[in-house]
């Protein structure tokens, strides 16, 4: 196989790659969250949810796993390679059964400094991933 055939070959297995109808089928086909969730948001398992056992076929599990520890709404959709919105989505669904808690990082009244702090952080966050 020359080098032209090993680069067209390539590029088929990229087209072939993982489809987004996968994660939009977890949602339902909902690309709307039942709240505003800001990608800053941190996202928590509640105590009570904590005693849930897994289910790897669901990935409301998945995200209330990953949810142990404070995650932004941006890392989950990061660790479950979704897109945003349906990160999003997944979480309303959770925080609407109390499962998981919600805190806003920044109030309306933020200063600018502290959206650019924020931003910077989430940055860093987004280039350690």
């Amino acid at each position: 196989m020359n080098e032209r055939d090993q680069w067209d070959a390539g590029r088929e297995e990229t087209r072939a790659g993982p489809s987004l109808a996968r994660p939009y089928a977890w949602t339902e086909g909902r690309t709307r969250p039942t709240v505003h969730l800001a990608l800053e948001a941190l996202v928590q398992t509640t105590p009570e949810a904590r005693s849930i056992p897994y289910n790897r076929a669901s990935p409301l599990s998945a995200v209330t796993q990953l949810c142990l520890r404070p995650r932004s709404v941006a890392e989950i959709a990061a660790y479950l390679a979704v897109p945003l919105q349906v990160a999003r989505v997944l979480v309303g669904d959770l925080l609407g059964a109390g499962i998981v808690i919600v805190r806003e990082t920044l109030g309306d009244n933020a200063t600018w400094d502290e959206r650019h702090d924020l931003l910077e952080r989430v940055l860093s966050g987004l280039r350690t991933l």
